[in-house]
């Protein structure tokens, strides 16, 4: 009796079932991703050897210039911030666990102060300045 080897050429990968799994992968890091609230403006920030990671919070302060303030995403100057903050509810006070402050390197000290003077008169006491690492 004779056997005869057959060696057969077309053999296939299937990839459905691997592309099944990546877009899978693809979906969970969408949504499993946390992102920031913070406008689109490029700050250089100071750096700070001590400087200690915050929590994210519901309310961002970014300083550019006295007349470029950012709440969140909101722009306003210096004079219609204090209004702003002065017109949010106690309840959305109540939320925000701390403010984090960003200020671009350029902007002076006096200004810096002037929001701080701002956030505390409107009963913000957890402050934090956002600055860079070395």
């Amino acid at each position: 009796m004779r056997f005869r080897r057959r060696l057969s050429t077309d053999s296939q990968v299937n990839m459905v079932p691997m592309i099944d799994v990546v877009f899978q992968l693809i979906i969970y890091f969408m949504v499993a991703t946390t992102f920031v609230i913070t406008p689109a403006i490029s700050l250089q920030l100071p750096s700070s050897a001590t400087a200690e990671p915050t929590a994210v919070s519901r309310l961002v302060i970014t300083v550019v210039s006295r007349e470029e303030v950012y709440l969140n995403k909101e722009r306003f100057t210096m004079d219609t911030l204090g209004e702003r903050l002065a017109g949010l509810s106690e309840p959305e006070k109540a939320q925000v666990k701390s403010v984090v402050l960003d200020g671009d390197r350029s902007i002076s000290y006096s200004l810096l102060v002037e929001v701080l003077d701002s956030l505390r008169q409107n009963g913000f006491k957890a402050i934090n300045l956002r600055m860079r690492t070395p």
